[in-house]
């Protein structure tokens, strides 16, 4: 899955550095062209990689992404640094859940939020 949604955010012009992720959340590490949206880019990537998933009956479930998205620019002295975070999902989310790493974020840099619209429970 992860492939396939990096070969997606390439077909958008983007360039993808790293996907990966843990059972709850995907990261994807890119880079982009001013003219092109992060919104665009990730709604074409989770439009075409859910369609991928279901129509591939990977799962006994029909699959939806959330509608929401967390989106974050970084320096180029930062990427190493955010490439080795991104792959690393499974062993760093072994002393954090993701929700409490990603409220966490937001609380330390004053991103005012509703918690309602952060996070849609599985069912």
């Amino acid at each position: 899955m992860y492939g396939v949604i990096g070969n997606l955010i390439n077909e958008t012009g983007a360039k993808t550095l790293i996907v990966n992720g843990h059972f709850d959340h995907v990261h994807c590490l890119f880079q982009f062209y001013p003219k092109q949206a992060v919104s665009e880019i990730m709604k074409s990537a989770k439009a075409k990689s859910s369609k991928w998933l279901n129509e591939s009956k990977l799962l006994e479930h029909r699959f939806e992404w959330q509608a929401a998205f967390g989106s974050f620019t970084y320096s180029e002295r930062e990427i190493p640094t955010i490439f080795d975070y991104v792959k690393n999902q499974e062993k760093h989310h072994q002393k954090i859940t993701f929700r409490e790493e990603y409220l966490k974020m937001l609380k330390a840099h004053d991103v005012d939020f509703l918690p309602e619209y952060l996070f849609k429970e599985l069912e």
